[in-house]
């Protein structure tokens, strides 16, 4: 998927929902960790069967979800 080859999608894990090289461990929890203030060191250190590479493509991950085009739609005057 677009050079992502530590996100994975299993719908037997995690309902499906973006995670980490297959285990238990969602992109969106590790964004929040960073989000929150922890350092990637902080995240190995409380996660230690991540790597630090992990943690860099679920923000490269992130951000490429945040390129996509929202497109706003006026209320009809009618």
């Amino acid at each position: 998927m677009l050079g992502f080859e530590r996100i994975t999608f299993d719908p037997d894990i995690m309902g499906g929902r973006a995670c980490i090289r297959g285990m238990r461990v969602t992109v969106s929890l590790v964004i929040n960790l960073v989000a929150s203030g922890m350092s990637t060191k902080e995240i190995l250190e409380a996660y230690p069967y991540l790597e630090a590479e992990d943690v860099s493509e679920c923000l490269r991950y992130a951000a490429w979800l945040a390129e996509d085009a929202v497109y706003s739609v006026a209320p009809s005057s009618a």
